[in-house]
């Protein structure tokens, strides 16, 4: 769960005149970045003696935080407890089903509904001994797994030489962690949150306001309705929106011109590091992820009656059409 390639995009770098470097974070043993939340999670309940031998780990998740658990706990003999909002990918569902965790997904609720998933991943754990509910969006053992490994491995494979990091962000533990770390190197790096439709924190960050921006997002995992425990106070400098139609091109470029076969959240990031290339100096180096793959998305992303609803799939290249499912 680190060490992942920081690789260039070729075609984009030119285009923009500077340097966009993505971590390859799909290459982590369960398929996306949140692996290392995962294993942080539930490292800091061994560390601090909440769970032993045989334990049942519990967490809300839109589904690459619970393949990450799943991925462990089959590792440490636990069993595994997934809660999910019912508008995710049905290939997370069916990913977490192989790997042999127990899911239940629920109606779409705000977080200050008792059913939203995150109350019910929290009430089963309390009814069960040896069991914790990791609560990735408020455990702060997320942010500092990404101070441990992603900010790091960020500063040695840059030499030192990163301006930016752009990052979207759900729980924020990816972004938060990574700017407490590159901050205390040097003060001078811009961090930056990218944020989809619909979300409050573009506008949190930009005016100080929890104000939504409009529509909904084909993206999943990101965007966010508060401010997290693991988001808050961290030293987070500026906000780019990035549009649904900005996100799903980004991912059919990315594919056509730089060989990468990546989700919605990806393609947000790497847009959003073109959009803030705009404003740096020519030459400036600007990091950001490629969060996992597009193999969960067949249904959604790369969905032709999904993208017509949604009004994007103009935004897809014509001689991809018929690929579509």
């Amino acid at each position: 769960m680190s060490n992942t390639p920081l690789i260039r995009l070729p075609k984009l770098s030119r285009e923009t005149g500077c340097e966009i470097l993505v971590k390859a974070e799909y290459l982590n043993p369960g398929g996306s970045i949140k692996d290392r939340a995962a294993f942080f999670l539930i490292e800091d309940a061994l560390n601090r003696k909440l769970i032993h031998e045989g334990a049942t780990i519990v967490e809300g998740t839109a589904g690459n935080t619970g393949i990450g658990l799943a991925h462990l706990c089959n590792a440490l003999g636990f069993k595994c407890v997934i809660f999910m909002p019912d508008n995710q990918s049905k290939e997370k569902i069916d990913i977490l089903k192989v790997l042999g965790a127990e899911v239940t997904t629920v109606p779409v609720v705000p977080i200050t509904d008792p059913k939203n998933y995150n109350h019910q991943a929290r009430n089963y754990a309390e009814k069960l001994e040896n069991s914790i509910w990791t609560n990735q969006f408020d455990n702060r053992a997320n942010r500092l797994g990404h101070y441990k490994s992603t900010g790091p491995e960020i500063w040695r494979q840059t030499n030192g030489k990163v301006d930016a990091v752009v990052m979207s962000t759900g729980t924020g533990g990816t972004l938060a962690g990574i700017s407490l770390y590159l901050k205390e190197k040097n003060a001078n790096i811009r961090t930056v949150l990218a944020d989809p439709p619909g979300s409050v924190l573009y506008n949190f960050i930009k005016k100080g306001k929890l104000e939504r921006t409009d529509g909904s997002s084909i993206t999943e995992g990101i965007g966010q309705g508060r401010v997290t425990e693991n988001l808050r106070d961290a030293p987070i400098d500026d906000a780019v929106f990035v549009n649904d139609e900005e996100s799903v091109k980004m991912v059919f470029k990315l594919l056509s011109d730089e060989g990468f076969f990546v989700g919605a959240s990806s393609g947000l990031n790497v847009a959003a590091a073109v959009q803030l290339s705009r404003s740096m100096p020519k030459g400036s180096t600007i990091v950001t992820c490629l969060c996992d793959n597009g193999q969960k998305y067949f249904n959604r992303l790369f969905n032709k009656n999904e993208l017509s609803k949604r009004g994007l799939l103009n935004a897809i290249p014509q001689q991809y059409h018929k690929n579509l499912f």
